[in-house]
């Protein structure tokens, strides 16, 4: 038997139902995974309420780990073996699915399932963020916005790890707190003065490339704080999406940069899978990314889950457990 939350209309926590499902079994290239931990992130909500539409009616959830209980035609991985996925299909609220062998990684030892439903998500978007979107260098300045987030502390130790100096803005003191543990240089509790304070960290300069996963909220606050030339990363709409944009106003504020990547235009294919979440997966095992399980939720009870994290109550990573 396999249940799984699913959607037929968009809204708000309330359209999630939580329903028994046929148990699909697999196909050539594909196997059949029992999963054991499953990953909360903020595209789920996206995907929710339709600000990323999706085909419905439709399952949720793009990240999770769990053991291979039977494999199709043509897959070398074996029943038992420990894997994880983080780039679809959607689908992953639910204690069982299929899903292609080229799109997981085997878990190494050191990093359990948990964990890796924690971080593949958060870390491959982090990876893809610092060393292929920015290309942040030792010592340049990098501002982090919703630092205590999931995707910010882990920014937050990728950044200290290769060099940079990091600044972390959060909503409260002690959330500003969180991500200093996490080795930020300064932190700045979110407010009207945001750019002046970060003028006076960098002596007047601006940082050379801030990571906003907030959205309209923080949006021309982030421009504001970069260096002539600056780049700033919207990775994210925690607040809505960012909108119409004069595109002037990045010549009137120093010739800026701005870009909206997403994850699945840098994990394209096999060996971008293999070879960059097989890099955050070393880091985590190595205790370079220390990751924060600060919630966990059974799977049925994902729509309170969605509603804390649209509340900003939670901080770090959240696992919904089937």
């Amino acid at each position: 038997m396999t249940m799984a939350i699913r959607i037929t209309a968009t809204g708000g926590p309330e359209v999630l139902q939580w329903q028994e499902v046929p148990t699909p079994m697999p196909g050539p290239g594909e196997v059949l995974l029992r999963q054991t931990a499953i990953g909360l992130n903020f595209i789920d909500t996206y995907h929710r309420t339709g600000l990323y539409p999706v085909p419905l009616p439709s399952g949720l959830g793009l990240e999770a780990a769990g053991v291979i209980e039977a494999a199709g035609a043509g897959v070398a991985l074996t029943p038992g073996t420990r894997v994880g996925y983080c780039w679809g299909p959607i689908g992953a609220y639910a204690t069982h699915r299929t899903i292609a062998a080229d799109r997981l990684v085997v878990l190494p030892d050191s990093v359990s399932d948990d964990v890796a439903a924690a971080v593949l998500l958060k870390g491959c978007t982090t990876e893809f963020l610092v060393e292929r979107c920015a290309r942040v260098q030792p010592g340049q300045w990098a501002l982090v916005q919703a630092a205590a987030g999931g995707v910010g502390q882990l920014l937050v130790q990728w950044l200290r790890h290769i060099g940079a100096y990091v600044i972390a803005v959060a909503g409260s003191a002690d959330k500003v707190a969180i991500a200093l543990a996490h080795g930020a240089d300064h932190g700045i509790v979110q407010g009207d003065d945001l750019a002046k304070q970060v003028r006076e960290l960098t002596g007047g300069r601006g940082v050379d490339v801030v990571f906003d996963g907030v959205g309209k909220a923080t949006f021309e606050a982030s421009l504001d704080s970069l260096a002539r030339r600056g780049l700033h990363i919207s990775y994210g709409n925690a607040s809505g999406p960012v909108g119409a944009v004069d595109f002037g106003i990045l010549g009137r504020k120093g010739s800026l940069f701005t870009t909206r990547p997403t994850l699945f235009d840098y994990y394209t294919n096999r060996d971008e899978i293999e070879r960059h979440a097989g890099r955050v997966l070393d880091l985590v095992g190595q205790g370079v990314l220390k990751v924060a399980i600060d919630q966990r939720y059974a799977l049925a009870d994902a729509a309170q889950a969605h509603r804390d994290l649209e509340a900003r109550k939670t901080t770090g990573s959240t696992v919904l457990v089937p």
